[in-house]
């Protein structure tokens, strides 16, 4: 079925091939793209827009010792199968497998690693330089889409770039725009002109000759440079990057293979940086995915209609949380709400389109969605910032400096708070609580179930001050939703469960487990109080610490890093008080970056499922030696 495909284990295998081959191999790629994700999910729009490309790059150029560098990454997988990973595609962003992003440990083809947006150009520009002091002749090529170029750091790295003119080429993968065949073919047949060596040999030749003309020449040349750039900035839209200091190639059509092995050829040979600009169609060769590319941006696995059939799933916290919104955005013109360019991923599309005059997509630009945020606030408006707890870390001045502060009224809705699964250590929401939780002025609560989410929304945004709403990824439990919305008094939590031997103290997504875990413990005649803190800031103080003093035992439990996390913030209120003789255990992420697999997988391995807890707790219970020291507190 893949007749050429399976002969290719790396990339001198693809240069044995010639051009009619390569198009032919283009289409069992992307055969093979569409039949292996169907199983294992992932991203498939934005991989099947880049199958030729990801081939004329690495024809051309010669991988690792010229290094390729993916922005974000998410449509590296052709790339992977072209460098000797075909065999284990098929484990791509599965338990133990291959990661679905570019990972430097995975393979050496594998320039830097990625998982976030608009860093390929800083990343390739730093390598650049490096090659430049090493005094090798490598080269780099930093392959960007249009929407990670919407990302600041993109940008500033574009004006370093121009100004430092090391060699480096960036790929704009532009796949906004559809360009017609006629257009296609002129703006092709202009950039191999303007890149071949005899076009830029009578080009510099021509200079000489206007300059050493006696009096005119200078300003016949200038007149000349002038027509030349007024030419390119009329036919192209490369105006902006020249300015930047770059080299303006394109735009060319990206699908077609002999004009990207053409132009790539000759802009390999070109000083300094270059922007070469490709027009694909995300979703190519596959029509739903062409017609819809946000909906199969990325997919889940292919479930058999028997695993699905008759079953009805509880609504996703995401779909909650975007429901909510459009019910409190009905009573209330000063609600707002942000996205950085996932309103769907965010659940913000019904809110779009209910109120569009007060929804914005900023693009992926996390800062200034935060900093928009807070100016909206000033002006007694109430934004909500919905972002995936992973890149709100690339927010964290905003954060401090533009919303807490000034002390304003911003909700920020982390969505996919804690182990986000397939998507694996550049996406897993794990350290948000340990980064936000000594911010001053700033509340951060997280749900125990959906239906508690669809409140503590309400109270974050009339809370009147800075506040974080952790959420994770996935559904809900199925619970009954009050049809009132109503407000949680700020810094209370609920006992859940009362019992004698220890007390589970348990936030947002681990609140459910440890429910479970005190009835196994139970049938163990092993009793255990079970506390839903909802706030890790503030704590409630005088129900964790009644309770601890209580039972003597408390365990922690928290989807979250340990380190500074919320087990950590129980422990400091234990110390404030002076409270003595508690033993306390603390159940979490540990002082690792968790690897890719499924949700219930990982926790199962980190202990954070009720048969984990239960059995941490009763081996802390016994005095094992993972058990934390007595603590001991004098005032």
């Amino acid at each position: 079925m893949y007749t050429l495909l399976s002969k290719i284990n790396g990339p001198d295998d693809l240069k044995k091939l010639d051009a009619e081959e390569l198009v032919l191999l283009a289409g069992e790629v992307r055969g093979f793209l569409m039949d292996t994700v169907a199983k294992t999910g992932g991203h498939l729009a934005s991989n099947l827009g880049v199958v030729e490309l990801s081939i004329a790059l690495h024809y051309c150029f010669d991988s690792p010792k010229d290094n390729i560098v993916w922005d974000v990454g998410h449509q590296a997988y052709t790339h992977k199968i072209l460098t000797g990973r075909r065999d284990s595609f098929h484990t791509q962003r599965c338990y133990k497998g291959i990661s679905g992003f570019p990972k430097r440990s995975e393979s050496p083809h594998d320039a830097f690693g990625a998982g976030h947006s608009s860093t390929s150009i800083s990343a390739g520009l730093g390598l650049a330089v490096a090659h430049t002091l090493k005094g090798d002749d490598a080269r780099v090529i930093s392959v960007i889409g249009d929407g990670s170029l919407t990302g600041g750091m993109a940008l500033e790295a574009l004006n370093q770039a121009g100004h430092l003119k090391k060699n480096l080429i960036v790929v704009l993968n532009d796949n906004e725009m559809s360009i017609s065949k006629n257009v296609g073919a002129l703006s092709s047949f202009i950039s191999r002109k303007m890149t071949g060596s005899y076009y830029r040999g009578l080009k510099k030749e021509m200079e000489g000759l206007l300059a050493g003309i006696p009096a005119i020449g200078g300003n016949i040349l200038h007149f000349a440079k002038k027509a030349e750039n007024s030419l390119k900035g009329f036919l192209t839209p490369g105006t902006l990057f020249e300015a930047l200091g770059f080299e303006y190639v394109g735009p060319i059509a990206g699908h077609d293979i002999p004009t990207l092995l053409g132009v790539l050829e000759n802009v390999k040979r070109l000083e300094g940086p270059i922007l070469l600009h490709v027009m694909t169609k995300k979703g190519k060769g596959h029509g739903p995915a062409e017609d819809m590319p946000d909906k199969y941006h990325g997919v889940a696995p292919t479930k058999p209609a028997s695993a699905t059939a008759g079953k009805q799933a509880p609504p996703s916290y995401t779909s909650v949380f975007g429901n909510t919104l459009v019910k409190l955005g009905e009573k209330d013109e000063k609600i707002l709400a942000i996205t950085a360019a996932m309103p769907d991923g965010t659940g913000l599309t019904p809110f779009a389109e209910r109120f569009p005059e007060r929804f914005f997509d900023v693009g992926i630009a996390e800062q200034h969605a935060l900093t928009f945020a807070a100016g909206l606030a000033v002006e007694g408006f109430r934004p909500v910032a919905a972002i995936y707890s992973t890149f709100t870390q690339r927010a964290y001045d905003q954060v401090f400096h533009d919303i807490c502060l000034q002390k304003l009224p911003v909700t920020l809705a982390l969505d996919r708070a804690g182990l986000v699964g397939d998507d694996g250590p550049t996406h897993h929401g794990a350290f948000d609580i340990s980064y936000l939780r000594h911010l001053p002025e700033l509340t951060v609560m997280a749900p125990k179930d959906e239906n508690e989410l669809q409140h503590m929304l309400k109270t974050a945004i009339y809370h009147g001050r800075p506040v974080s709403l952790r959420y994770p990824r996935g559904a809900g439990y199925g619970v009954r939703m009050d049809k009132e919305l109503k407000s949680i008094e700020i810094g209370k939590g609920e006992l859940l469960v009362e019992g004698t031997d220890l007390t589970l103290v348990a936030v947002g997504s681990t609140v459910y487990p440890a429910l479970e875990a005190a009835a196994l413990l139970k049938q163990k005649g092993i009793f255990a109080s079970v506390v839903n803190a909802r706030f890790v800031k503030p704590l409630d103080r005088d129900l964790i610490l009644s309770e601890a003093g209580r039972t003597g035992c408390v365990v922690t439990v928290e989807e979250n890093a340990l380190l500074g996390g919320f087990g950590s913030a129980v422990l400091e209120a234990m110390a404030d008080a002076g409270l003595t003789g508690v033993r306390v255990k603390r159940i979490g992420i540990p002082d690792s970056f968790i690897e890719q697999g499924s949700q219930s997988q990982l926790r199962a391995d980190l202990g954070l499922d009720g048969a984990g807890i239960a059995a941490t707790c009763q081996a802390f219970l016994k005095g094992a030696g993972s058990v934390h020291p007595q603590l001991t507190v004098v005032k």
